[in-house]
């Protein structure tokens, strides 16, 4: 499974984003797929996942309420769409994707697309 990430750029705080990861293969409706983020100087940190069906979901505290995750298995797509954005979002969002639950541990990942959010 390859992926590709896309859809970041600048935004002002409070602003929305959608960031779109798109997957190649045939067998994209069996992963579970998700987004983590890593800012300048910090780990990388768990966003947001998404159960194969898209009947699960699963969020970090710091952005629930505030980011949706969606998938659309008829185009291989995940999508992370953004609300409210704060300076802490700042980061490269990276994309997942795993047969089992979603984990640091994955077992691939996109090449990120950066958010930056500015004040």
């Amino acid at each position: 499974v390859q992926l590709v990430e896309s859809g970041g750029g600048l935004v002002q705080a409070g602003g929305s984003l959608r960031l779109s990861c798109a997957a190649s293969g045939r067998t994209f409706s069996t992963y579970a797929m998700g987004w983590f983020r890593q800012a300048p100087g910090k780990e990388r940190e768990f966003v947001a996942s998404i159960s194969w069906s898209g009947e699960s979901t699963y969020y970090a505290d710091a952005v629930k309420g505030r980011f949706t995750i969606s998938r659309d298995n008829a185009k291989n797509t995940v999508y992370l769409q953004m609300e409210s954005l704060k300076a802490e979002d700042t980061a490269v969002y990276y994309c997942a994707a795993n047969k089992a639950r979603i984990s640091r541990n994955s077992d691939y990942w996109g090449q990120g697309t950066q958010v930056t959010v500015s004040t």
